[in-house]
């Protein structure tokens, strides 16, 4: 789990589209597109052709049972 917190943290401090973000929402967006590309099938899918609107919403579940496994007070809505 620490590298989890490692990598996510690194992100959130690193990222040049976060570094306007306040730091509970680059947290936020960090951990959420660690989940999204470390722990599901997202990059796979793409591969295989589908659009980034489609992965996404085939993850979907699996990235919000991630979060709340992990006690994230919010989850991703659907959109």
């Amino acid at each position: 789990m620490r590298i989890c917190f490692v990598s996510i943290i690194d992100h959130a401090v690193d990222s040049a589209g976060l570094k306007t973000a306040s730091p509970e929402t680059a947290a936020w967006l960090s951990t959420v597109a660690y989940v999204r590309h470390v722990l599901t099938d997202y990059d796979q899918l793409l591969d295989d052709g589908y659009d980034q609107e489609s992965a996404r919403h085939f993850v979907l579940d699996d990235m919000n049972a991630i979060l709340r496994a992990w006690g994230a007070r919010r989850t991703i809505e659907n959109e």
